[in-house]
């Protein structure tokens, strides 16, 4: 029963995801992108050259990229990720019909430097939500995810490298000032996107080195009803073994943490790291009770 619930809350947030991120791509190609001119990566830019290179019609080489890649994600991705790409590709241009009827998006700014912010803001975001749930808007973003699967690198970095190449290639074409503005949207869509890719419940990672590690796991158990792990380690100077106590704390706890360690050992060495996102029991999942 549990995992059958666990599994329809992880299709909402699926859907939920690839809809906002498709909405909001949708929102800024319509407001921004194509009415100030602003240079796009992905097949979208591909396709713009090709076209200026072959004086064939851009859709044609857009489609003919989507389609391929599209089939390559799911022979490499899975069936998973080619459903929800598809679905993808058909939101995305459902939206944008929609938003390009709506009266007066297109003149939301006259300001081209205010277009690429917001267009590279928000194309980080779209990008984001779309990517955390393992899916894709397609394109080029299926490269980039074989490539982080493949080689570990971080989708951030794949997004910004394929961007360039593709930006580069359309300066051949484009005005000094477009190209300009291409990178800077580049640059704060990879700025975004690595962002909300780590985008979560932000805690601080506390790490406790002392010889009273067993008055201290129970004053951080019992005392402050914190989550503890213990782990076996072997001091450097005097090559001692012991037990380092390892707990994960909200910002706002962290003075009342470190006082009661203090209180049991003003001698502990005491390490304090900013982790991006925690998940689990206590914290994404209903924690276990302790009882002394």
């Amino acid at each position: 029963m549990q995992t059958k619930k666990r599994t329809w809350k992880n299709t909402a947030v699926l859907c939920v995801c690839v809809l906002l991120g498709n909405a909001l791509l949708a929102f800024l190609v319509a407001a921004f992108v194509l009415p100030h001119d602003i240079i796009m990566g992905g097949t979208t830019g591909i396709g713009i050259v090709l076209s200026k290179v072959t004086g064939k019609d851009t859709a044609l080489f857009v489609l003919l990229l989507n389609v391929a890649l599209l089939l390559f994600g799911w022979a490499v991705l899975g069936r998973k990720f080619f459903l929800s790409t598809v679905a993808s590709s058909v939101l995305y241009p459902v939206f944008l019909g929609l938003f390009q009827r709506i009266p007066g998006i297109d003149r939301l700014t006259e300001n081209n430097l205010l277009a690429a912010i917001f267009t590279g803001c928000l194309l980080g975001v779209s990008l984001g939500l779309v990517m955390r749930v393992g899916s894709s808007t397609g394109g080029m973003d299926v490269i980039n995810l074989v490539f982080h699967k493949w080689f570990h690198f971080p989708i951030a970095v794949l997004v910004w490298a394929s961007d360039l190449l593709v930006i580069g290639l359309q300066a051949i074409f484009a005005k000094p000032e477009s190209t300009l503005l291409g990178i800077l949207v580049l640059m704060l869509e990879a700025i975004v996107l690595d962002q909300v890719m780590l985008l979560g419940q932000s805690q601080l990672q506390v790490f406790v080195v002392s010889d009273r590690f067993e008055t201290i796991r129970e004053q951080l158990l019992y005392q402050m009803d914190l989550g503890v792990t213990m782990s076996l380690i072997e001091t450097g100077h005097l090559e001692k073994e012991q037990k380092g106590v390892l707990c994960v704390v909200h910002p706002r706890q962290l003075y009342a943490v470190t006082s009661c360690i203090r209180d049991v050992d003003p001698q502990a060495f005491i390490t304090i790291t900013k982790i991006k996102e925690v998940r689990g029991k206590g914290f994404t999942l209903e924690r276990i009770a302790v009882e002394k």
